[in-house]
């Protein structure tokens, strides 16, 4: 069972929304003043021996409870305290215990219910004995919880590009930064209803959940398929151009190997275990496992440093929690473009770390959505590289939400992530750079100096893009809230579409598409026989970037009429009259630099299938 015991000032709040296995409960909101909050998971290893639990987890609750003074309590079920969780019948059970166990010793205790989203506040006290984390096990001394590994302080504050530490409380706003930094803290922001994605990518055909498959394993329509390639092709030539060179490697792993099952349980949550005949074995949740096995075998030279290692893993696996799964944003089976640099040395490392950050920054203004940032190092890091930290700041141009860790509980001790802010104020979590200072040890990756010595380097850990799918979450979630939605050019299904008036108008229209498609441009043409007025709807529907209506006119003069979707309003849609060679220069200059594939669907709309 795990327990994060906050000595509140107050906690208030209020069930939204039952999720399949949500308890009957009358009371669904509260707040209770000058309280022990004990949000609290219940394990499936807590089944071995659910007495013994319940007591331990009563008595370590009264011992705090008492070195705080407070006389009230309140148990709150937090599920993600834990990714193995017990049935929701045997939580339930626990919860119950625990409160009559506690109410029996004297104690006045409420339970929040259980199974049910909820939005809460909360105050915490902010002393010493105000937030204590603690796991308890079967079979250990009642009262005797087992500690979490460290006690890790977090100090945050804002870093502003002049230089200047800010308190974090003055950017509690709206602004994306604002949300990022409301989630950081663990800020409640009230959220209602479905991410706007969700719909978008369904109601496009882009891409569906797959229900014969497990919960976030999704399907690709032949548009969507479309735009994840031409995103992985995005991020493989922008890696090339940085000079990474690109590897493939198993998506499987044997725990029996020693360094894999140390960095495996490093995570040691939310991964897909099984058994294959007489191992264990274990899908890879990124692809550090494939691309250290490859360099801890490799003859490294020093003067080969920086080494960039690249993989796009398809498909990378994590056994996220059934009711977190939506969408495009949390998902079981992903697709992770995924770079590892090993690096001679701490100064090589943090050079690295500048360029790739800089990469991050330059996807969020090709995918055309604006990202935030939260920096993260441990507090010897941070004295030791201060003056670096405000030179990232500064060279990225914008404030960073800055968090100290009083030690290192994770392999890397600096990391930053880059994130763009959804339609319910929530951040989605896209790309990352971080140092690994630990995983060259473990996997005995090493170079030698020219005495001899051996030197175990700094590793360095980069998605340039985030996964694929919350790219195309992030963009999606972007375009919802455009008064004219439309997706960058480069990455739209069809960029431009051709609409023949009448049937006298195929042929022109049919040679019109021919010569565009022939310029590297993906077009197409709806030739059903609907009429125009439901022709232009739809390709507005679509989002198509540019639609050419071709009658009489267009086919005498060879001017065409073209609709231009980036510079309409609504309701006014912005035309203007030119020739198709000014068509291709101006499709051409819109996606200059970005990569290209040919139309994934049909040219003739009439021979489009329906796949939603």
């Amino acid at each position: 069972m795990r327990l994060l015991l906050i000595h509140s000032d107050y906690i208030e709040y209020e069930a939204k929304k039952k999720t399949k296995m949500a308890e009957e409960c009358s009371v669904l909101s509260d707040r209770d003043e000058e309280t022990l909050t004990v949000f609290c998971a219940v394990e499936s290893i807590d089944e071995e021996d659910l007495e013994g639990v319940v007591l331990q987890g009563i008595a370590e609750i009264k011992k705090t409870a008492g070195q705080v003074n407070v006389d009230r309590v309140l148990l709150y079920p937090y599920a993600h305290l834990s990714s193995d969780l017990a049935s929701p019948k045997t939580a339930v059970t626990v919860l119950d215990s625990l409160k009559a166990g506690l109410e029996a010793d004297g104690l006045s205790v409420k339970r929040a219910p259980f199974g049910w989203y909820k939005a809460f506040k909360l105050s915490c006290k902010g002393h010493p004995l105000s937030e204590l984390s603690k796991t308890i096990v079967p079979g250990g001394e009642e009262g005797a919880a087992k500690p979490a590994k460290k006690e890790v302080t977090h100090d945050w504050f804002v870093l502003t590009p002049d230089g200047k530490k800010h308190d974090y409380k003055e950017y509690l706003d709206d602004s994306p930064f604002g949300c990022l930094v409301k989630k950081e803290l663990g800020i409640a922001t009230p959220v209602g209803g479905e991410p706007a994605h969700v719909e978008l990518m369904r109601g496009k055909e882009l891409v569906d959940y797959e229900p014969a498959s497990d919960v976030g394993c999704l399907r690709w329509m032949p548009k969507g398929k479309l735009l994840r390639d031409l995103l992985a092709d995005y991020v493989l030539r922008m890696v090339l151009e940085y000079g990474g060179t690109p590897v493939e490697t198993p998506v499987m792993y044997d725990l029996g190997d020693k360094a894999i099952f140390e960095h495996a349980d490093k995570f040691g949550e939310r991964q897909y275990r099984f058994k294959s005949n007489n191992r264990d074995m274990m899908l890879r949740f990124a692809a550090c496992f494939g691309m250290f096995s490859i360099m801890r075998d490799m003859h490294i030279s020093p003067n080969n440093l920086p080494m960039k290692m690249y993989e796009l893993s398809t498909y990378s696996f994590r056994h996220e929690q059934k009711g977190e799964v939506i969408g495009l944003k949390r998902l079981r089976a992903f697709t992770m473009p995924d770079m590892h640099s090993l690096c001679l040395d701490m100064p090589q490392a943090l050079k690295c770390f500048e360029d790739q950050l800089a990469m991050g920054w330059q996807t969020g203004r090709d995918f055309e959505t604006e990202l935030v940032a939260a920096f993260r190092c441990t507090k010897d890091f941070y004295a030791q590289n201060e003056a670096w930290v405000k030179k990232i700041v500064k060279d990225s141009d914008c404030p960073m939400l800055i968090e100290i860790l009083s030690d290192r509980v994770h392999y890397w001790v600096a990391k930053i992530d880059l994130a763009a802010i959804d339609g319910q104020k929530r951040p989605i979590e896209n790309p990352t750079v971080q140092i690994d200072v630990e995983s060259s040890t473990r996997f005995n990756i090493k170079y030698h100096k020219e005495d001899g010595t051996p030197v175990h380097p700094p590793i360095l850990h980069c998605s340039p893009t985030g996964s694929v799918e919350r790219v195309l979450c992030a963009i999606l979630e972007n375009i919802s809230t455009q008064p004219v939605p439309a997706l960058p050019t480069w990455l739209s299904p069809s960029q431009v579409r051709v609409v023949p008036v009448t049937e006298k108008h195929l042929a022109f229209a049919e040679d019109l598409v021919k010569t565009i498609n022939a310029a590297n441009i993906r077009c197409d043409m709806d030739d059903r026989n609907e009429t125009m007025g439901k022709k232009v709807r739809e390709a507005g529907m679509d989002w198509v970037p540019y639609v050419v209506v071709v009658g009489d006119e267009e086919m005498s003069s060879k001017k065409l009429t073209i609709t231009v979707r980036k510079k309409s309003q609504p309701n006014k849609p912005f035309k203007e009259q030119m020739t198709v060679d000014a068509l291709i220069t101006a499709v051409k200059k819109d996606v200059e630099g970005k990569p290209f594939r040919p139309l994934y669907t049909p040219r003739k709309l009439s021979m489009k299938a329906r796949y939603i």
